[in-house]
């Protein structure tokens, strides 16, 4: 009788992506990425700069996201924008478009 292998799936390093907050600060822009699981990632956004246009750094933070449940959890996301409720400061959902099959 052959032996099978256990295969152990390894829990990604980070959640998947439910929500992005973006805000404005004089050293640039701030993300702060919610999962599903209630966790949170700080960060910069590096490759933006400081004085950058507003949807630049909301496209810059979608693409981070986007690649972030790409890479992580084989998902493809969709980002939504809420109308800002004060300026320097953007909220957004995340919701997934399509899961690859080997999720």
């Amino acid at each position: 009788m052959a032996r099978r292998d256990r295969v152990t799936k390894t829990r990604p390093p980070i959640g998947m992506p439910a929500g992005i907050v973006l805000l404005a600060t004089p050293d640039g822009y701030r993300h702060s990425v919610l999962t599903e699981e209630g966790a949170m990632v700080c960060g910069r956004l590096v490759d933006v700069p400081a004085h950058a246009d507003a949807s630049e750094a909301r496209a810059a933070a979608a693409a981070l996201v986007a690649a972030l449940a790409h890479d992580f959890h084989h998902t493809d996301v969709e980002v939504t924008w809420d109308p800002p409720r004060q300026p320097g400061s953007w909220t957004a959902r995340v919701s997934v478009t399509a899961a690859s099959p080997d999720a």
